[in-house]
């Protein structure tokens, strides 16, 4: 009799255990859907910022403000000054290291 309990008590707490596992499983089903939903959320405004940003960007849009609102205009030619930088410099930077300028002699 005492074995027949002991079995009946294994039985219970294998199926107790089963049911929480079952319960624990779709619980994290219900979550995964729900991240899934919520990085296809952002992928679709990341779309559309791609898209907006593009917009704002377009170089006869920037020229119109700048010449309208802004009342800017392009410098007289005599003012205007060119800058060379070595390749090396540049080519740092878009890699986003930090470059050290060296003293003239």
């Amino acid at each position: 009799m005492a074995r027949t309990g002991a079995l009946l008590l294994l039985l219970v707490v294998c199926a107790l255990l089963l049911v929480t596992s079952r319960h624990q499983a779709r619980m994290l089903f219900v979550e995964l859907e729900r991240d899934r939903q919520q990085a296809q959320t952002y992928e679709v405004d990341y779309g559309r910022l791609q898209l907006e940003s593009s917009t704002w960007s377009v170089p006869t849009r920037i020229d119109r403000l700048a010449r309208g609102p802004l009342a800017m205009q392009l410098p007289e030619p005599g003012r205007i000054q060119m800058i060379e930088v070595p390749s090396s410099q540049i080519f740092s930077r878009e890699r986003g290291q930090e470059h050290k300028q060296e003293a003239a002699p």
